[in-house]
């Protein structure tokens, strides 16, 4: 399928922006991947890259042509799946987009338990916030997105939503953590608190709800690292913000107590795909054993 292979320079080229690099991830010469766009311009007609003095940027037609051979990509994919499948085989790949909170501990464990059963399947984990989750399912890059709360698309089918209350999180040594019960966000103003960058979903919902209210939280520390956060409570007295299935249980160091304040926002992880999109049967597959793990 050496076509396919040459419709992959051209992808290559559009993500990275330069015949050179592209070059260098796909270990080829420069001048054959460049060869290969010529080619493809010469048969459509029509200029498939505007060459700029720093590189290459895609025309109209280029962007109609990248998502072509990247909806292809995806449909021979699905085909050698099903084929697979026929055959009694469980081969394929999966790709996966992961809220940062899933990463740590409950994705890793799905996909353990899952290739239990399908030692043959390989998986591609990304992690990303909602915006990255979209863009690699519209380009084709990914099967799947597992994220916290993905906003509702036209064109993003939700194959199921698990409520994930926003938690407070601390160390076992902790002197919340002698509460029984829930944490008052009140309760919460006599510690030092460190929280994740605002751009986080977990963020956004404790920062809309304070805004309607006069408790003021004051971070010592931000970050975009969920594990640096969490990773920080075990050498002060400090609290953060997270949701419970990114709250590690191995080990008992750490501990979450749910918010007791009233109207609390509550939000959901989501398994999601493009719409309209027929997966490949191994993906399916995955998606189900999700939907069939307790969270």
């Amino acid at each position: 399928m050496n076509h396919l292979r040459f419709l992959h320079y051209l992808d290559e080229v559009a993500r990275v922006g330069s015949i050179r690099q592209a070059a260098e991830r796909l270990h080829v010469a420069p001048s054959a991947v460049n060869r290969r766009i010529q080619d493809l311009e010469d048969e459509l007609g029509t200029p498939l890259f505007e060459r700029l003095p720093r590189g290459m940027r895609l025309t109209a037609a280029g962007e109609l042509f990248v998502h072509y051979i990247r909806s292809r990509a995806a449909h021979l994919e699905q085909v050698r799946s099903e084929i697979e499948d026929l055959q009694g085989l469980r081969r394929g790949r999966v790709r996966i987009v992961v809220s940062q909170a899933a990463a740590g501990s409950y994705l890793p464990e799905r996909i353990a338990g899952f290739r239990q059963q399908h030692p043959l399947v390989e998986f591609q984990v990304q992690v990303g916030d909602h915006h990255r989750a979209l863009d690699a399912l519209r380009t084709f890059e990914s099967d799947l997105a597992f994220i916290f709360h993905l906003t509702p698309e036209a064109d993003i089918e939700r194959l199921y939503d698990v409520a994930q209350p926003l938690c407070v999180v601390m160390h076992r040594s902790h002197p919340l953590a002698a509460e029984p019960g829930r944490v008052s966000l009140r309760q919460c103003l006599d510690y030092p608190v460190v929280l994740p960058g605002r751009d986080t979903a977990g963020r956004q919902l404790l920062d809309t709800y304070l805004a309607r209210r006069s408790i003021k939280l004051r971070a010592l520390i931000e970050s975009n690292s969920f594990e640096f956060l969490l990773g920080y409570l075990r050498y002060e007295q400090a609290l953060s913000f997270q949701i419970q299935i990114g709250v590690p249980s191995v080990g008992g160091e750490l501990v979450s107590r749910e918010i007791a304040d009233r109207g609390f926002p509550s939000a959901n992880m989501v398994l999601a795909c493009l719409q309209n999109r027929q997966l490949p049967v191994v993906a399916y597959a995955f998606a189900e054993y999700l939907r069939n793990s307790a969270v």
